[in-house]
C-alpha cells in the first residue's frame, strides 16, 4: 500500500503541535501496580469544577506526553483534568490489556463525580467504547450499566474494520487486536460502531466533534458512526485539522473547551464569566453544529 501522503498544511499542523513541549502536571498518581497504570492530574483549584478525564491518542501505541499540553490548557480553562496512561499496543498492551485498563480508569478514578470522558483519535475510539460497555453482553468482563456522565470524542477512530482496511498507521487496528486470525472476534466486542448497531444509541450523552479538513482521520468514519448512533450530536469545525483540536489556545481548542462546558453544564456547572477580550478570542472559528 502506497505510503501517506497528506498537504503542507496538515504536514506542518502535525509537526507544530506534536513538537510542543510536554508539560509536568501538579499531581501524579496511580490506579494500579503496571508501570502505564499511572495518571497526571490538573487541579482547576476551584471546587465547583466539572471533571473531565482525557483518554490520550497515538493509535493505541504512543504514551500521553503530548497530551500534557492540552491537558494543561484544559485546567486553564476552569477544569479539573485526569490524564491516565495505559497498556499500550506493541508492549505490554492491546487486547485485552489496553481495554482492562481504560474500564478501570473509568470505574475508579472519578471517585462517583460526574465528569466528560473526552478522547482524541485513537483516544476517542476508548472513549467511545466506554460509552457503549452497557451494550455488552453481560457476562462480558467490561460490561458494566455505570457509564460516563458524557462522552466527547475528539476526530475520534470509530471504526476499527475502517482503521484496518485503510491500514491507518501501518496495521494499527490488527497490532491493537492481537493478528488478523482473531480480529474479526475480538473487534465485535471492542468497536463502537459494531456494538452500536442494532442499539441505535449508548444512552449517554456524547458529542462527535472533528475539523473539516482531518487528514489524518477519513472523513467516512465520522459519517458512518453518526448514521449508526442515533442521538448523537455532531460538531465540524471549518478550516480545522486533525491535530489543532488539541493545540493550546488554537480555534479548534477553544472550541473543545466550549464544548467541554457546554457538556458539564447538563450536570450543573456553571462557566466562571470571561471578559470581552475572551470573548472575541473565542469567536476565531464557526462551528456547524449538527444535531438528531
Amino acid at each position: 500500500m502506497p505510503s501517506r501522503v497528506i498537504s503542507d498544511f496538515a504536514a506542518e499542523e502535525e509537526r507544530r503541535v506534536l513538537s510542543l513541549k510536554p508539560v509536568l502536571a501538579p499531581v501524579h498518581g496511580r490506579y494500579g501496580d503496571h508501570p502505564h497504570q499511572v495518571y497526571d492530574a490538573w487541579p482547576a483549584g476551584d471546587p465547583g469544577a466539572p471533571l473531565v478525564v482525557l483518554l490520550h491518542g497515538g493509535y493505541w501505541r504512543y504514551d500521553r506526553m503530548h497530551l500534557t499540553p492540552f491537558a494543561a490548557y484544559l485546567s486553564e480553562q476552569g477544569f479539573d483534568v485526569l490524564l491516565p496512561g495505559f497498556r499500550r499496543s506493541g508492549g505490554a498492551g492491546g487486547y485485552p490489556e489496553t481495554f482492562d485498563d481504560v474500564a478501570r480508569i473509568v470505574d475508579t478514578l472519578p471517585q462517583g463525580r460526574p465528569y466528560v470522558l473526552a478522547g482524541h483519535c485513537s483516544g476517542g475510539h476508548l472513549a467511545l467504547w466506554c460509552a457503549a460497555r452497557g451494550l455488552l453482553p453481560p457476562d462480558s468482563p467490561w460490561y458494566t450499566r455505570d457509564l460516563p456522565t458524557g462522552v466527547l470524542a475528539l476526530a475520534p477512530l470509530t471504526d476499527l474494520a475502517a482503521t484496518r482496511r485503510d491500514d491507518l498507521s501501518d496495521g494499527a487496528a490488527v497490532q491493537l487486536l492481537g493478528g488478523e486470525e482473531v480480529f474479526e472476534e475480538r473487534m465485535a466486542s471492542v468497536d463502537p460502531l459494531t456494538l452500536l448497531r442494532g442499539a441505535g444509541t449508548t444512552g449517554v450523552p456524547t458529542v462527535l466533534l472533528h475539523g473539516a479538513v482531518d487528514e489524518e482521520v477519513p472523513l467516512t468514519q465520522f459519517s458512518d458512526y453518526a448514521a449508526v448512533h442515533h442521538d448523537l450530536e455532531t460538531v465540524v469545525l471549518p478550516g480545522t485539522g486533525h491535530y489543532t483540536l488539541i493545540e493550546p489556545g488554537a480555534p479548534g481548542a477553544r472550541s473543545v473547551a466550549d464544548t467541554l462546558w457546554d457538556m458539564a453544564a447538563a450536570f450543573g456547572a456553571r462557566r466562571p464569566a470571561r471578559d470581552a477580550d475572551e470573548e472575541r478570542a473565542g469567536d476565531g472559528n464557526d462551528r456547524e453544529a449538527v444535531r438528531p
